[in-house]
């Protein structure tokens, strides 16, 4: 599986921004991919914030599995100091009470009838412009369906009492998770300049074999799956028409192919991961980094012998 890393120069601009301004936030609203809610959670944020209440937004839940959409409400719930939220564009009415709910997390600001300030965090591409626009009730903030639009901090007032900034969308410098990272490419996060589509396309096509079967058989009219995420690409390309002279498979066009209708929610409403897989391995991990001491220990006390 080959490396997935990209943080332009103006991320680094952005995280050093944001920290410079954060003792002047009071909660920090961060929007997340309904479809990935832990992937695209920036480690940097969580540093950034400290202490500060969180309200996180699990946008394009209409894409997400929503039994798996409600475990992470769940999970996120239990959590101190945090609020979590699934929603997508066609909730207005819920946009509307963002308001409301944010003030709920700053009480002592909102108390003393001085406007809550919040700042909007995420990683590109996961609609924190458009949410904006939403509740401003116009376009001010550019939209684009491509990661990195928003170049600059801006700052916003919004009425009810609340105050936003808003931010670049930015990842962390190095994405220690490579499955996060083809989560994170599938999904749009990393502009598509960045990253090899078949090789995104072969992470799609094996998780897709793995835990949506039938939605492949449906969209793409195929009778029987083969086992090989590689296969798979082939025979979406044979059945789009991707041929090159002679009937070789274009898979470069294959794997576009279903790289953007897994974006658009053409096959289906899909979660990229659940609650209980990251539970799994965040325990692995603290097995392993058990061990890792264990083993040190050891290897300190045969040394001072």
């Amino acid at each position: 599986m080959s490396h997935i890393n990209w943080f332009p120069g103006h991320m680094h601009k952005a995280r050093k921004e944001m920290a410079e301004v954060m003792d002047e936030i009071d909660l920090v609203i961060e929007v997340l991919d309904a479809r990935l809610p832990r992937s695209s959670e920036n480690p940097l944020i969580s540093r950034l914030r400290q202490a500060k209440p969180v309200l996180k937004l699990l946008n394009k839940q209409d894409l997400a599995d929503p039994q798996v959409t409600q475990d992470w409400l769940d999970y996120f719930n239990q959590q101190e100091g945090v609020k979590a939220i699934a929603l997508d564009q066609s909730m207005q009415g819920l946009i509307k009470r963002l308001p409301e709910i944010c003030k709920s997390l700053a009480p002592t600001r909102a108390r003393a009838e001085r406007p809550v300030r919040a700042m909007i965090m995420g990683i590109p591409n996961v609609g924190k412009s458009t949410l904006l626009n939403a509740l401003l009730g116009k376009k001010l903030a550019k939209v684009g369906n491509e990661p990195a639009v928003t170049r600059q901090q801006k700052r916003y007032t919004v009425q009810k009492g609340l105050a936003l900034s808003d931010t670049p969308g930015i990842l962390w410098p190095k994405i220690e998770d490579q499955e996060s990272a083809y989560r994170l490419a599938v999904s749009g996060a990393i502009k598509d300049t960045a990253i090899e589509h078949e090789l995104v396309a072969a992470f799609a096509a094996s998780f897709m074999l793995s835990h949506y079967p039938e939605r492949l058989k449906e969209r793409f009219r195929l009778e029987q799956l083969p086992e090989l995420a590689d296969h798979l690409l082939d025979e979406i390309g044979r059945k789009r028409g991707c041929l090159r002279p002679g009937g070789v498979v274009d898979r470069h066009k294959a794997s576009e192919i279903l790289i953007h209708e897994m974006r658009a929610g053409k096959l289906g409403l899909i979660s990229f991961e659940t609650v209980a897989e990251w539970q799994a391995k965040e325990e692995a991990a603290r097995l392993a980094a058990l061990e890792a001491e264990q083993a040190q220990a050891g290897e300190n006390t045969d040394d001072t012998h």
